[in-house]
Parts: structure tokens; sequence; C-alpha cells
């Protein structure tokens, strides 16, 4: 459920904007285009926006500058910890993750950034089964996460990254669970959205989903 990865996130989250911004060569392509990947995932939104991973709170912010009413959901203490400070209270980041959180009366988007990938395929399955069933009509789940075309893609990207001598990145890569787009949008129109997926650097996409 991604929470084998908490004490990363927990060791992560003092220099997790430093790195988002692009000062680590390594994940310089992985984080490209970062703020205006947010700013997009928010744009898409409306309404009652739940968000999961929310960090330390980059996509919160914007979403809230928008005038969203935001339920922001992160299993990492010092994440959370970092978010409150910089949100200045204007929003509870509560203790969840994807398949275990509290459940708002009613959602109108589903929201990530940087996250979904903390999922096996398996829990993904679960994570968007519970989301169809929480999402009326005409709700959105707009999720940005690195995925890849095709297995052998992945796989080339950590090859790439191994020869490119970035060898933490090609752990990262090989260490969690990235998927394809043929499994997410297989998964998400069994359980009836209309997807579509928009590429946003080297390995980041925008996945836009509708339910019908």
């Amino acid at each position: 459920m991604g929470r084998e990865f908490i004490e990363l996130f927990d060791e992560w989250s003092t220099t997790y904007d430093h790195t988002v911004t692009g000062n680590e060569i390594e994940y310089r392509e992985v984080f490209k285009n970062y703020d205006h990947i947010l700013e997009r995932v928010a744009e898409l939104s409306h309404g009652h926006v739940l968000e999961f991973g929310s960090g330390t709170g980059n996509l919160t912010k914007k979403l809230l500058t928008l005038g969203y009413e935001v339920t922001a959901i992160e299993p990492s203490q010092a994440m959370r910890k970092i978010a409150n400070e910089k949100l200045n209270g204007k929003v509870k980041i509560v203790d969840g993750d994807f398949l275990n959180f509290p459940k708002p009366e009613y959602v109108d988007s589903i929201v990530s950034t940087y996250a979904f990938h903390h999922l096996t395929n398996e829990e993904k399955t679960k994570a968007i089964d519970t989301f169809g069933r929480l999402l009326k009509s005409g709700g959105k789940l707009v999720f940005a996460d690195t995925i890849f075309t095709t297995n052998d893609d992945h796989k080339k990207a950590i090859k790439e990254a191994k020869t490119e001598k970035f060898f933490t990145l090609a752990e990262d890569l090989q260490r969690e669970y990235y998927t394809t787009i043929p499994f997410l949008q297989q998964i998400l129109e069994i359980n009836d959205f209309q997807v579509s997926f928009h590429r946003c650097n080297r390995f980041v996409w925008i996945i836009e989903a509708l339910k019908v």
C-alpha cells in the first residue's frame, strides 16, 4: 500500500522541494516541468478534491489557490508536518494511503502526483475500484506519475539510467512498482472511466479519467 516506503519519505521530506525544482541531476528529467504538471492537474480538477500523497503540499497549495475544497491524504508524518507549515493550517493533511483513508461524504475529483507507483498492480486495481465507487458520473480522476508505454520501455529506462551512471535512479526504477499505459487504461475502463494520457516529460504522464 506504499507504506513500506514511509521511512524513505520521512528521510526525503527535508530535501524533497529541493529535488523537485531540478537541483538533483539524476532526477532532473523526472521532475522536468514539475510546476506546470502540478498546475495542469489542478486545472483539470473541480469541486471537492480528494488528494492522495500530498507530500509537502505543493499540489494542495495550487488546488486551494483555485478555490477548491481539498481533503489531503499523506502517510508520512514528516511530510505532513512540512505541508501543514507551508499551508498555514488552510487544510488538514490526514494520515492515510490510497487503500486506507477516511472516506468523505462526497468527492468530485481524485488527484495525485508522483505517488501511484508506490502501489503494486494488484493494489492499483483495488484502489481504482474504490475510486470508481466514490465518484459519481462526471467525476474525475487526474493523476500525474511515471508510467511507461510498455514493459520493454521500462527496462530501457533502467538501462539508460545505468549507462548515464544514474545508479540511484536506476535502483528506484527497479524497486518501486512502475506500470504501463495499457494496464492502467484497462483497469480504468473496466471501472467505467473514459481515459486519456498526456505526456509531460521523458518519464511522467498525466492520466485524465472521466467517470461515465
